[in-house]
């Protein structure tokens, strides 16, 4: 009996001595509690999916660090990241790489994974002591670490405080032209991932949960289920997997810890990656539906819809036709009833105002039979890190069920911003590719970048 004591003393000693290691190597112990989940109404910026509602988390483990290139390829032998660097942030993922990587980790370290794709469907074994994506209530948890403010750092973030496209400190937008009203002053903008860790970390010891690249969680987007408030894991069936935190990229707006961020789960981004998780959540299984499959009718015909209002994309839009061909496609304008205006500093100003109460611009513009078109290809200028409001009423004004949309932007330095998001929102029934975007006029290459993009989504 007093060996077989022995023995198990020495087992729960492993036992602690393995779990100390990973909360103070790499992995971090997050204590479980209680948080208001999403953001209060007068949270500035605050999206109508971010419905504030008491969340119960148990304890979990969270990385310290977003997954990194090294860590990435060492398992994977493959590194698709757009900016390279073995401490920077693997980027250019896509969700269900992220969960195959989890499942590849988990058993090179004798682990039980946490996933099975069986069926058309993702199976998540929630008792599993793998390695696994944080769900999307666990993510905020952890960002906000006992906060209740947008960011975690309880003030308006910096751009000494976070990888993000400095120039744009939060609530820049209605203060642009007369900035003494700002919390945070424009600051860098870096125009690229850093070395993880780079900047000071939140009070549960994590780092850049606050911008850098995004990170994919498990949940499936939705409405949140406000009768299901321990341990949720999101909705069961849907098209788009939550992505949370923020880039490089993206103004500050779009890094508050209640933003919610979506993706098709096999879609890339050169500003998404991951941040791993261990631990149970609760028994049993989990599974959500696999993506939409496109729609390869190639007989169907396409069209070019964009909106410009500087002419770049309405040049890029006819570029994009001519290599189409007549015969091939149409091409339209969405213009609104009520034109923006030519200044540009007035137009600033009315852009971000129906940005900010998300109006509907009534569309001059109208499209007669939308269901001759397989494949829309969706053109647009980033307009404060998203698309211009035109854009929204042109994706709700028209069933584009099973449709097959390619988006392309000018921008300024921001590439995409959260303009895919918005669309992925918008149109949660239509397939999305792997969007173009072009800086501004498209330079020299543009021609070249416009043949390779077609090719690649096989319409040339």
């Amino acid at each position: 009996m007093l060996n077989m004591r022995i023995f198990l003393l020495a087992i729960i000693a492993l036992i602690a001595f393995a779990n100390c290691a990973l909360a103070n190597d790499e992995f971090v112990m997050i204590p479980g509690g209680t948080f208001n989940m999403g953001s209060p109404k007068s949270e500035n910026w605050r999206g109508n999916d971010e419905t504030q509602h008491e969340v119960t988390i148990g304890d979990f483990y969270i990385s310290k660090y977003e997954l990194t290139q090294g860590e990435y390829k060492a398992l994977t032998g493959e590194n698709p990241s757009s900016f390279k660097g073995d401490n920077l942030p693997v980027e250019n993922i896509s969700w269900l790489e992220a969960i195959n990587y989890c499942n590849l980790r988990s058993e090179r370290e004798g682990l039980t994974k946490a996933y099975e794709i069986k069926d058309n469907k993702i199976i998540w074994n929630k008792e599993a002591d793998g390695y696994r994506l944080p769900t999307e209530a666990e993510w905020e948890y952890a960002c906000r670490a006992g906060t209740s403010t947008p960011f975690n750092n309880e003030k308006s973030i910096s751009a000494e405080e976070a990888n993000y496209y400095g120039h744009y400190p939060y609530e820049i937008e209605e203060n642009y032209f007369s900035q003494g009203k700002l919390t945070t002053k424009p600051g860098i903008y870096r125009g690229e991932t850093l070395k993880v860790g780079s900047f000071e970390p939140n009070k549960f010891g994590l780092y850049d949960m606050h911008g850098n690249v995004s990170e994919w969680c498990w949940d499936v987007y939705g409405d949140y289920d406000l009768n299901n408030n321990l341990n949720p894991t999101g909705p069961e069936t849907g098209t788009r997997r939550v992505y949370r935190g923020g880039a490089w990229n993206d103004f500050a707006k779009n890094m508050r810890s209640a933003y919610r961020a979506a993706m098709p789960q096999e879609n890339r981004s050169f500003n998404l990656g991951l941040r791993l998780a261990r631990g149970p959540v609760g028994v049993g299984l989990a599974s959500t539906s696999a993506a939409l499959a496109a729609n390869n009718n190639n007989q169907a015909k396409i069209l070019v819809a964009y909106f410009s209002w500087s002419g770049n994309t309405r040049d890029i839009a006819h570029k994009i036709y001519s290599k189409l061909g007549k015969s091939k496609a149409d091409i339209i304008e969405l213009e609104p009833v009520k034109s923006y205006s030519d200044d540009y500093s007035t137009v600033l100003k009315e852009a971000q105002r129906d940005q900010h109460v998300q109006a509907r611009p009534e569309l001059k513009t109208k499209i007669k039979n939308i269901a001759q078109y397989n494949t829309i290809i969706l053109g647009y200028p980033n307009w404060w890190a998203s698309i211009p409001m035109p854009i929204a009423s042109f994706l709700e004004n028209y069933d584009l069920s099973g449709k097959t949309i390619m988006p392309f932007c000018s921008h300024g330095g921001g590439r995409f911003g959260q303009s895919l998001t918005a669309i992925a929102k918008l149109a949660p029934k239509s397939v999305i590719t792997q969007g173009l975007s072009i800086h501004y006029s498209g330079g020299s290459s543009l021609l070249r970048d416009i043949e390779n993009w077609l090719k690649a989504n096989k319409l040339i």
